[in-house]
């Protein structure tokens, strides 16, 4: 198998799925698919040989680490895991210098921070590639790696029924934007006032508008599962978000996924979590232990659709 690269990706940050076209959306998920038929079939893939991708880690992460790690060691280059207590971004220096001056010794950077501007800031002053291993507003390479796995279970996104429980956090608005660029309808069923940000609603509708998917927001989850192929949940409280835990678990109760409210969807539905799960909480052990769970095909999909992500960007 010979991969191709398509040059017209180098250079370029991956912050939002909604930067992405429809079928730019569709070569970085072909090119994952093929990766990892070569790392199954232990094919060596080198196409970042002698490259180093700088990984910025403000907030912890147990998959976010290992498979941009184990990523870029895939595909020939080298990752720096660089953590708080190895920067002074934050600690005096600006973002503006942090990137200028990474951008001298590195060829990519993956940064998993809280704030979003944060991110947006990092590329606008760096000269490499930055990609968004996760902020408070957005989840793009965890929605890659699901949609990844919703078309190898599915064999196609187009037409499909997500329907997502829960908070309205940085997964639920990226799972927005990918299901509005591959035709995906998307529908959140949450509680009054944990809905998914107006103004990211507003940019996936409007790119839905090419694709024909429906995005929407109810607040029954049994109405939401009605015909769903995929139903997708997360934690109630975010990472940063301990403190609202208790509170949150009031409000999200009835949204736990459970044999019931799986037993509303269509009888091939599968079950996603982006992980790490509370368990017995927003779903319970027989749905993520169950024949509906693609968990952890899911988690491990994040790796090969990382690796399409940096060796398109970082060619």
């Amino acid at each position: 198998m010979t991969v191709k690269l398509n040059p017209a990706f180098k250079g370029r940050d991956f912050i939002s799925i909604h930067d992405y076209s429809t079928a730019e959306v569709a070569e970085v998920l072909d090119l994952a698919l093929q990766l990892k038929a070569l790392q199954k079939d232990r094919i060596p893939h080198p196409l970042l040989a002698g490259k180093t991708l700088g990984m910025i880690f403000q907030k912890p992460s147990t998959r976010t680490r290992v498979s941009f790690e184990v990523g870029i060691y895939q595909l020939g280059g080298y990752g720096l895991f660089l953590s708080p207590n190895d920067l002074q971004m934050g600690r005096g220096e600006t973002i503006k210098d942090t990137a200028l001056t990474l951008s001298r010794y590195l060829d990519g950077i993956m940064i998993r921070t809280f704030d979003h501007d944060e991110v947006l800031e990092l590329a606008h002053h760096a000269s490499i590639p930055v990609i968004n291993g996760l902020t408070d507003l957005l989840h793009p390479c965890q929605v890659m790696g699901d949609l990844l796995t919703a078309l190898e279970y599915k064999g196609t996104l187009k037409g499909l029924k997500c329907a997502f429980i829960g908070d309205g956090n940085n997964v639920c608005h990226s799972l927005l934007f990918g299901g509005a660029k591959v035709g995906m309808d998307v529908v959140v069923a949450g509680p009054p006032g944990f809905e998914p940000q107006p103004e990211i609603l507003a940019l996936a509708r409007a790119d839905a508008e090419a694709t024909g998917a429906r995005l929407w927001v109810v607040e029954d989850p049994f109405e939401a599962v009605e015909g769903a192929d995929i139903i997708y949940t997360d934690v109630w409280a975010s990472m940063g978000q301990e403190k609202e835990a208790a509170e949150k678990e009031k409000h999200f109760a009835r949204y736990q996924v459970n044999n019931r409210l799986v037993a509303a969807a269509k009888d091939d539905v599968i079950i996603m979590h982006c992980l790490p799960a509370k368990r017995g909480r927003e779903l319970t052990d027989e749905v993520m232990d169950g024949p509906h769970s693609v968990v952890f095909d899911e988690a491990e999909n994040r790796l090969h659709a990382q690796k399409a992500i940096m060796a398109l960007v970082m060619q």
